[in-house]
């Protein structure tokens, strides 16, 4: 079976917000929304963790990590953080 991706699990998890905040579940089926939902989080979150380690790994330079914001605190260039 093929791995599931960010952006269709994105793409679920909106749709059972939608669904609950139509507010025409009955509880049962609310709190098993909720929980695929919990589980879809958890999922996302996952890759997002996975995806941010990946790009900390390609900004290493000379054996040495900086990490970059994407905004400055002016809100202008990246700056160094590490």
């Amino acid at each position: 079976m093929a791995e599931k991706k960010f952006e269709k699990a994105l793409e679920e998890l909106e749709e059972i917000v939608k669904r609950m905040e139509e507010g025409n579940m009955s509880l049962e089926e609310s709190l098993k929304a909720f929980g695929e939902g919990i589980k879809i989080s958890r999922f996302c979150a996952d890759k997002l963790d996975k995806a941010e380690r990946k790009v900390e790994v390609l900004l290493r330079e000379e054996d040495a990590l900086n990490i970059r914001t994407f905004e400055g605190k002016d809100g202008g260039k990246p700056e160094n953080v590490a």
